[in-house]
């Protein structure tokens, strides 16, 4: 088989070790005489399954005792609904009465889409955005209004589509939670858990397949859904059934379990954070040699996950495209909404394929590389 390179967003890379695993035991899981996919959810079997991933993570993570972990589905787009339909009946102390206020820093796209979601169900304050300025930073903390009686302060901590990433993490007022969407950075760096009242991510980045989200959410925030929130989607109520209230999406637990072994062997999340520090350096680096490339976010905001750029003349997008597709390199064309191309360099992108890519884009722009 031909080596590729695959740069997508997501469904994204998943470790070749991770899926060769999975093949072995297509068939037969363990000696169980079944594939995982015809397990019963509620089986002895399943189970082990789920609870080695679930305290695999909690491990990787050092997610604290008082922390619950959901396997649910519906994907981020899904939780940016969840979300609000959860917390928004917090009220705290001296809040006005009424609709519940959720603060917002809008980054990108995925934090928009969040901003639309909840004003559904709440009156949103955007705290601070970088609209203005095309999405190409973090707006600075100081500059944030934010609302003294806000249910939560919701977050998008790594924009896949904009490639706008924290490098801190927020402070708030009071007991203020921060909800974080961690969907397409999430064990690619060494994180806090306890700093934040809710993380959720959808698993297609760093996780596994698509149709599987993780939510952490502190115990006390369980008991604040609104009347409407469905009760299949209720976070107390899959905590209380350990995210067995329906049939889990079972493939993507196991597969995401593998994943979470897989890290582990490699040494945890700070290991893999280094190697995705190098790996964004390499990139950028190649990025910023001269003007044939651009990449428009601010240095201290830039993602290392997701790295959107564009060919100063863009007349040559195609060919760009199709040369790298001929060495390869495959799934660059940028977000339909953005133009331009994007390298996701997630955990599973091995090193050698940056290089692969930063090889490419020096023939293309006709650079002289020392040997």
């Amino acid at each position: 088989m031909t080596q590729v390179f695959n740069f997508s967003a997501g469904p994204a890379v998943l470790p070749k070790e991770v899926l060769g695993q999975a093949a072995s035991e297509m068939l037969d899981w363990h000696g169980s005489g079944m594939s995982v996919m015809e397990m019963s959810h509620r089986g002895p079997e399943f189970i082990s399954i789920h609870e080695q991933a679930e305290a695999d993570l909690r491990e990787l993570l050092a997610v604290p005792a008082n922390y619950k972990i959901l396997f649910m589905q519906g994907g981020g787009l899904g939780q940016n609904s969840l979300v609000p339909l959860n917390l928004a009946g917090r009220k705290p102390h001296g809040a006005a009465l009424g609709p519940a206020t959720i603060d917002f820093v809008h980054t990108g796209s995925w934090s928009g889409k969040s901003v639309k979601e909840a004003a559904r169900y709440a009156k949103v304050n955007v705290a601070a955005s970088s609209e203005a300025n095309g999405f190409t930073a973090v707006p600075p903390q100081d500059a944030w209004k934010l609302s003294t009686d806000a249910a939560y302060l919701h977050v998008c901590t790594n924009e896949t589509i904009d490639g706008v990433e924290f490098n801190f993490v927020p402070t708030v007022q009071g007991d203020t939670p921060i909800v974080a969407d961690m969907s397409s950075h999430i064990l690619s760096r060494t994180i806090d858990v306890s700093k934040y009242g809710v993380i959720f991510a959808g698993a297609q980045k760093n996780i596994g397949p698509a149709g599987l989200t993780l939510v952490i959410v502190r115990e006390d925030l369980l008991d604040h859904a609104l009347p409407i929130c469905p009760g299949v989607f209720n976070w107390r109520a899959v905590a209380d059934a350990d995210s067995m209230l329906n049939t889990p999406p079972t493939y993507a637990i196991y597969i995401a379990g593998l994943v979470f072994a897989h890290l582990k062997r490699q040494g945890g999340v700070a290991a893999m954070e280094q190697r995705n520090i190098d790996k964004a350096r390499l990139l950028y680096a190649a990025l910023d040699a001269d003007d044939f490339y651009r990449n428009r976010v601010a240095p201290d905001s830039r993602s290392r996950m997701n790295i959107p750029f564009y060919l100063r003349d863009e007349s040559l997008n195609d060919k760009f495209l199709a040369g790298a597709k001929a060495r390869g390199l495959l799934q660059l064309k940028g977000h339909k909404s953005v133009g331009g191309m994007r390298a996701s360099i997630y955990n599973a992108m091995p090193i050698e394929g940056v290089q692969a890519l930063v090889d490419y884009l020096n023939e293309f722009a006709g650079r002289r590389v020392s040997p």
